[in-house]
């Protein structure tokens, strides 16, 4: 199995993919551009599924879409990733070039 996002996505995340992936075609150039975020509501829900699968995914998107409104927030609000630690300051006894390299698993 590979460690790439999106590599073993089921059947249920690939067909709300395939929904947003409509809605972005078809009826998205017609709605204007009006969202909020900082990688779009459709973008964030595709990285979403993909990353997490249909449920935790599209639980994620759903309330991104939720808090799209003009009283909610806006700005940069990417899609929290695997849960690597690869951000942080590595400590004494690491080695900082081995932390570096690191992958999610």
């Amino acid at each position: 199995m590979s460690n790439l996002p999106g590599s073993d996505v089921g059947l249920l995340a690939r067909l709300l993919q395939f929904a947003v992936r409509g809605y972005q075609l078809f009826l998205s150039p017609y709605i204007g551009w009006s969202c909020r975020y900082q990688p779009t509501c459709s973008a964030y829900m595709m990285e979403a599924l993909a990353r997490h699968g249909a449920i935790k995914g599209g639980w994620m998107g759903f309330k991104r879409i939720m808090r799209c409104h003009p009283w909610g927030g806006h700005g940069y609000d990417p899609v929290p990733g695997c849960g690597c630690e690869q951000n942080k300051a590595p400590s004494e006894d690491h080695n900082p070039r081995i932390t570096a390299l690191s992958s999610c698993k």
